[in-house]
C-alpha cells in the first residue's frame, strides 16, 4: 500500500504511547533545547520508534518531526510527528501529554491520530469521515457567547522577549469567558475542543506537528480552524491557530485582532 490507513497510524501512536507510559515517573535524561524548552531520551525513543516503523512500512515518505526535523526524500507523503507533546507535562510528573501524529498527501493533511496514553484516549480523523474518541463519534460544543465559554490556550517558550508572548490575550478572554486554561499540550487541546470539553482555543505561535493531526481531529467534530488571521491553511508558517465552533471562533478572531 502506498498510503497509510487509519488504523495504522492507530496502532502507531498506541505503541507509541505506551514507551511514554512505561517511563512516566521514571529517572529521565532531561536536555534543555532553550532556557525552559526541555527534551527527554524518552522523545527521542518515541520519535525513532515512529520514524523506523513508518519507514518499514512506507520508504520514501517525508517527515516533519519535533526532535529530528525535516528527513526523508522529496515525497508527496509527509508525516508529522510530535513524539511527546507535553514534555514540560511529563518530565514533572504532571499526566497530561501524548503522541501526534499527522499525515499529509500533496499538502493536504488526511490522518490525524493523537494518543493519551495515561488515560488510554485515542482521539483520530479521516478527512471527509469525522473524528472519534476510542471510535465514538465527535462533534464539538455549540455555545455561542464567549461569557458561556471554557477557554484554552499556551504561550511562547520565549514569552518574556517575544512582543508575541499572549499575555494581553490571556486577560482580555479571562474577562469575557468563564476561564482560560493553559494545559501543557497544543493537541490535546485540540481534541478537546473536538470532544466539547473545551469551547474555544487560541495560540499565537506553534509548530506544525503540534497541530496538524489535532486541527484535522477538531475541524472533522465541526469546529472552524484557522490561523490567527482568520486564514484556514493554518500550518502555513509561521504556525498559529483558533480552533472553536463557527460563532465563536468569529469572535475569539475579533478579539484577538482587536484595534489591528
Amino acid at each position: 500500500m502506498n498510503q497509510p490507513t487509519l488504523l495504522f497510524v492507530e496502532e502507531l501512536a498506541r505503541k507509541a504511547g505506551q514507551i511514554l507510559h512505561d517511563n512516566y515517573e521514571k529517572e529521565l535524561d532531561i536536555k534543555f533545547k532553550g532556557e525552559i524548552d526541555l527534551v527527554t531520551h524518552v522523545d527521542h525513543e518515541s520519535e525513532r520508534f515512529l520514524i523506523h516503523e513508518i519507514n518499514q512500512h512506507f520508504s520514501g515518505h517525508k517527515f516533519l518531526a519535533e526532535e529530528s526535523g525535516e528527513s526523508g526524500g522529496e515525497s508527496d507523503h509527509l508525516w508529522m510527528i510530535d513524539p511527546l507533546d507535553g514534555t514540560v507535562n511529563f518530565a514533572h510528573g504532571v499526566p497530561f501529554f501524548c503522541v501526534s501524529v499527522a499525515y499529509a498527501y500533496k499538502g493536504e493533511v488526511k490522518l490525524g491520530v493523537v494518543y493519551d496514553p495515561m488515560r488510554n484516549e485515542m482521539f483520530s480523523a479521516e478527512r471527509g469521515l469525522g473524528s472519534k474518541l476510542n471510535q465514538k463519534p465527535l462533534k464539538v460544543k455549540e455555545t455561542e457567547l464567549l461569557k458561556q465559554s471554557l477557554l484554552v490556550t499556551g504561550f511562547p517558550y520565549d514569552a518574556w522577549t517575544t512582543k508575541t508572548n499572549n499575555f494581553d490575550n490571556y486577560e482580555h478572554f479571562g474577562k469575557l469567558s468563564q476561564g482560560v486554561r493553559r494545559l501543557g499540550s497544543a493537541a490535546l487541546d485540540l481534541c478537546y475542543i473536538a470532544a466539547g470539553r473545551l469551547d474555544g482555543y487560541w495560540e499565537l505561535a506553534v509548530k506544525t506537528w503540534d497541530v496538524a493531526a489535532g486541527g484535522l481531529i477538531a475541524e472533522e467534530a465541526g469546529a472552524r480552524v484557522t490561523n490567527v488571521k482568520g486564514n484556514p491553511n493554518y500550518c502555513d508558517l509561521p504556525v498559529s491557530i483558533i480552533a472553536a465552533n463557527p460563532r465563536l471562533h468569529q469572535q475569539i478572531l475579533e478579539g484577538i485582532n482587536r484595534g489591528k
